[in-house]
């Protein structure tokens, strides 16, 4: 078996959390094929954890995101990698958004380095509501999952424990699906839907 197909078998797996996911977002998410990337930092060094590198990375996503129309559905920065569970942009390839984030950070926050990002990236398609809710409830749970439970679903002995529970880690969408506020980055949920207001039919004239 080839080796990405290994780590796309891994990331199949999807820890849950306790605690129940908004009402509606199931109605609401539509069956179109979502794309669950995670990429790594140059060397997988914990690189986004200097003074501001988050926040950078958000301030880069939110208007990548907006300029090419993409939809993102859930997000973590964690010390060394970042999940992303994104649609495909309807003008360019998730390849092509990918390396936009990517060249842009880059620069803002390689300083001397060789490289800031690995340039691979793990993309693996999401279909279904259920399959979504999971990888969603993985992302948030990320930050504060704990060595055994990832073994106990298969994951390799990572132990995180960066926060006692999701709400606590400021760099994802969780506090979004939590409380519906905006957050840096603007994600795709029955919470935005609502504020865009009732889609209106124009007839040819």
């Amino acid at each position: 078996m080839p080796r990405s197909s290994r780590l796309y078998r891994d990331e199949r797996v999807v820890a849950s959390y306790d605690g129940a996911m908004p009402y509606g977002l199931k109605r609401f998410q539509k069956a179109e094929a979502l794309h669950f990337i995670t990429f790594s930092c140059f060397h997988r060094l914990p690189l986004l954890d200097a003074p501001g590198a988050r926040e950078t990375v958000e301030a880069v996503l939110e208007p990548t995101r907006a300029r090419h129309q993409a939809r993102v559905y859930a997000y973590v920065l964690m010390p060394e990698h970042v999940h992303l569970l994104i649609n495909e942009p309807p003008s360019i390839l998730v390849a092509q958004f990918l390396k936009a984030v990517k060249q842009i950070t880059s620069r803002k926050l390689r300083g001397q380095r060789e490289k800031f990002w690995q340039e691979r990236y793990f993309d693996r398609n999401v279909r279904g509501e259920d399959a979504r809710s999971e990888v969603i409830r993985y992302i948030h749970r990320n930050p504060g999952s704990p060595a055994h439970e990832l073994c106990a679903l298969g994951w390799k002995p990572v132990k995180r424990g960066l926060v006692a529970s999701p709400g606590d880690y400021q760099r994802s969408s969780f506090s979004h699906y939590a409380t519906g506020v905006r957050g840096a980055v603007e994600i795709e949920s029955e919470w935005t839907a609502s504020l865009r207001g009732p889609l209106i039919a124009i007839g040819p004239r």
